[in-house]
């Protein structure tokens, strides 16, 4: 009976999705779950959910909510993490103050200077939490998905000595994607995928041992199907290789598609390539802050039952609990150089085996010259984020966003300095260790 914690379960849809997996497997459903937040209100949502769901499945889980980490912490075996530290305010001077130095970035949560700086505020709580964990479940698994992922577990890699994966659901959803655009079965696909979260790249995309790489560059000559993948059908078309993140997302990651507005307009497709404006994400964030800060139940709690998502955390748990070999692309250490043209300190997005022994990262060897330069530049930055949110060394600060490959396009070294001591200043409150 593993005990299983999820840190930030106030996120209730989310939340609820996990429970509903982890739910789901016979062998985990006499499971303690226990599930904490720092908002009582939205925790006790969430708990009041996960209860209905043992109770009408009928099923052995014990259910624990809390507000206490430690609390929550004590003898876990495994540690699922998707907090958001900070509110609208530092999110909202993440993508304006930049928007106006000519930096626009239509997610700016992973990377760029909404990135860098959603990380400097999050490191010092995940480290927070890694000290707890290494006292009161020092064997535990941390699985984490809060953004930016490459950049947090990386801290967690450098600094602690917590067991830390990171997951993202970036490659699944790519695979239903492309197998959408070349109308084939999602389940008939066949692919090896490597690089950097939100930055991994297709390096074989087969269906019974068929190359479909022709077939998919045949696709993009369909209009209808251009337009709905418009700047990752552009990288492939340059760069001969499809990558794991959305076209609007990716757009910020390159300095090709967002410094001119003629040039977002004309990328703007449909489905997501639809969200290419500027503000996108910060958007839709500001007009769900109500229902977000008081969700309602909208499930009916004598009928909710349930279901598994695609999401990897209750695959991986059930894996290593009954020693059932899976395959996963996780974030993890390039310690073990599974990819040999990446620094061996960079969180890199690797296949993964996993079975009863644990998380076991597989070789890829080189990543193509071209591709590898997208993810060096990235990794280069992502470290420099990370040392200067250990070291409080606001000049390795200052450097990371003038290496950014988008704001590089935008600005001037002058102009990104400015722009960085004005992100600064507005989120002093937010960045102490910087004062």
């Amino acid at each position: 009976m593993p005990t299983i914690t999820l840190v930030g379960a106030g996120s209730m849809v989310f939340a609820k999705t996990l429970v509903g997996d982890l739910l789901s497997f016979p062998e985990l459903s006499d499971s303690e779950i226990r599930l904490m937040d720092v908002d009582e209100t939205r925790l006790s949502k969430t708990a009041r959910v996960a209860e209905a769901m043992v109770e009408n499945e009928g099923l052995n889980a014990t259910i624990r909510a809390t507000t206490d980490r430690r609390e929550a912490l004590e003898d876990a075996d495994y540690v699922l993490n998707m907090i958001n530290v900070g509110g609208t305010e530092p999110f909202e001077n993440e993508i304006r103050i930049p928007e106006k130095y000519g930096v626009k970035q239509a997610i700016g949560d992973t990377i760029g200077p909404g990135g860098i700086f959603r990380g400097l505020r999050t490191i010092p709580t995940m480290l927070e939490m890694a000290r707890d964990i290494e006292e009161l479940c020092p064997d535990a698994l941390l699985l984490n998905y809060t953004n930016p992922m490459s950049i947090l577990c990386e801290a967690m890699f450098e600094a602690t000595d917590v067991e830390t994966v990171g997951l993202c659901h970036s490659v699944p959803h790519t695979a239903s994607a492309i197998a959408d655009y070349l109308d084939v079965p999602r389940e008939e696909l066949d692919y090896w995928v490597a690089g950097l979260n939100h930055l991994a790249w297709f390096l074989e995309l087969e269906r019974d041992g068929e190359d479909l790489y022709p077939a998919l560059r045949e696709s993009m000559a369909d209009e209808d199907v251009y337009r709905r993948d418009t700047v990752r059908f552009e990288m492939l078309r340059h760069f001969g290789a499809f990558v794991t993140e959305s076209s609007h997302h990716m757009s910020e990651y390159v300095p090709y598609f967002r410094t001119d507005q003629s040039t977002i307009d004309a990328m703007r497709g449909e489905g997501y390539a639809e969200r290419m404006g500027t503000a996108t994400y910060l958007e839709g964030w500001t007009a769900r802050s109500e229902a977000r800060d008081d969700p309602e139940i909208e499930a009916d709690l004598d009928d909710i039952g349930v279901e598994r998502s695609e999401e990897y955390a209750s695959r991986v748990i059930h894996s290593i609990e009954t020693d059932t070999p899976r395959r996963f692309n996780l974030n993890v250490s390039n310690g073990t150089n599974a990819i040999e043209n990446l620094p061996a300190d960079a969180c890199v997005e690797v296949p993964c085996l996993v079975d009863g022994t644990g998380v076991r990262p597989c070789s890829v060897g080189e990543l193509p010259t071209e591709l590898a330069a997208f993810d060096r530049r990235h990794a280069a930055v992502n470290g420099l984020v990370v040392a200067a949110a250990l070291e409080r060394d606001r000049e390795k600060l200052h450097r990371a966003v003038k290496l950014d490959p988008l704001t590089a396009a935008a600005c001037s070294l002058d102009e990104i300095h400015e722009m960085t001591e004005e992100l600064l200043d507005a989120n002093a409150a937010y960045l102490p260790a910087f004062e």
